[in-house]
């Protein structure tokens, strides 16, 4: 499913995303906390990068004309009504964390917030993101597509050379 010429550690990271993501979606507990500790056992920076930039593109695939506090608060909101159903331990703190970093509000690494909770957060705010871009009218991507999508986007900006 994956292109074969992305090195293991991004196929293991889009498999164990993918598979996060189908768990959220699908509001199966038990394979979203074996799928978040898979990504939690993966390269932490990596999965935090790929996380990071599927959020920001989902919020821009949602929001073109520009994203408002109000979107970002219906987007907590869920997500917090979810996360007691799904993975009990996340807290509003993990998710505006997740939210602020990912559009580079917060500065991750000075205020990590629950570290442990940021993968299982991340994965609560992108599978409610898909939810609401695979809409009708909505022309998003599939959750698979946006894991794709996120990982060239990061090889892209890596082989760009800075003058």
């Amino acid at each position: 499913m994956w292109p074969t010429h992305w090195p293991s550690t991004a196929r293991e990271i889009a498999e164990a995303l993918d598979a996060a993501i189908v768990a959220a979606r699908s509001s199966d507990a038990a394979a979203l906390t074996e799928a978040t500790g898979e990504l939690a056992a993966l390269p932490a920076e990596q999965v935090g990068a790929i996380l990071a930039v599927m959020v920001r593109e989902l919020l821009e695939t949602l929001h073109p004309d520009g994203l408002t506090g109000e979107d970002v608060q219906e987007v907590l909101t869920r997500c917090a009504r979810a996360a007691p159903a799904l993975l009990p331990a996340v807290d509003v703190d993990s998710l505006v964390t997740v939210l602020t970093g990912a559009l580079g509000v917060a500065d991750i690494e000075e205020n990590p917030g629950r570290p442990e909770h940021a993968v299982p957060a991340a994965i609560l705010v992108i599978a409610d993101l898909l939810s609401a871009a695979e809409d009708p009218g909505s022309s998003g991507l599939s959750g698979a597509g946006y894991v794709r999508s996120a990982l060239d986007e990061i090889a892209r900006a890596e082989t760009v050379e800075i003058p």
